[in-house]
């Protein structure tokens, strides 16, 4: 039997067990529920992270009237630091003390509401167009499920993505399982804005719903968005808001 050379032979086996690495790869913002207000009628939330490309750290807040399903004044609050030896933590700093202007944080942690349901967007076993959640942890349950559902589309690109491959946009549905209750169209794209930054697909990244002392529950169902980026697709997040059950 002839003997392979020791030396080549681990550099084969290596290459053959070594892990296929992406030649290209985008970066995904973090999120971080930030709570709403006593009354349910403001959301916020935050991402953040470091750009691909030119590794600057940014960090976005959104601060969403829950009864009109649009920003409050003012917001989104975007901070990048042009800066690569700039870290995340400055960038949150500052969009966090531009925040406490609109809504302090101590408010919004005292009403975080609970999370309902949540797919991480590295979770493949999951249906990421379909949520079905107990809006509360109340057991045996006193709410009707809802399932929430996600509708991707071809929609007219903006001017800045003519050359990017099919723009999506997406519709978001919401069903209370009670019986005879009817599907509720929660958003509808007709375009998309360039904010998306030529959006190639969305998953339901979490449902988080408030019960508040006086008034009606509200739910909001963050959406992941997969975009292009600079080195390959990027991920940040967008958030739809309502009252649940109505």
């Amino acid at each position: 039997m002839t003997k392979m050379p020791l030396v080549p032979w681990l550099t084969a086996l290596a290459a053959l067990l070594a892990p296929s690495l992406p030649a290209r790869a985008g970066d995904a913002a973090t999120l971080e529920i930030l709570g709403f207000s006593p009354d349910g009628r403001i959301f916020a939330f935050e991402e953040h992270g470091v750009q691909d490309g030119s590794g600057f750290p940014y960090a976005n807040r959104f601060y969403i009237d829950t009864g009109t399903d649009s920003f409050l004044a003012g917001t989104p609050i975007r901070v990048r630091l042009d800066d690569e030896n700039a870290t995340s933590q400055a960038a949150r700093a500052k969009a966090r003390d531009q925040g406490q202007g609109v809504i302090p944080d101590a408010v919004l942690s005292e009403n975080r509401g609970f999370m309902a349901g949540a797919n991480a967007i590295t979770e493949l076993s999951a249906n990421p167009h379909s949520m079905t959640v107990n809006p509360r942890p109340v057991f045996g349950p006193i709410d009707p499920a809802v399932e929430f559902r996600l509708e991707e589309y071809a929609v007219a690109p903006p001017a800045m993505c003519e050359d990017a491959g099919e723009t999506k946009g997406f519709r978001l549905l919401a069903v209370s399982l009670e019986p005879g209750a009817a599907v509720r169209l929660m958003h509808e794209d007709q375009k998309v804005p360039a904010s998306r930054t030529c959006p190639l697909g969305y998953s339901i990244a979490g449902v988080q719903t408030f019960y508040p002392s006086a008034g009606d529950p509200v739910v909001a169902v963050v959406i992941a968005v997969r975009s292009r980026g600079f080195e390959g697709p990027n991920h940040r997040f967008i958030a739809v808001t309502g009252k649940i059950g109505n």
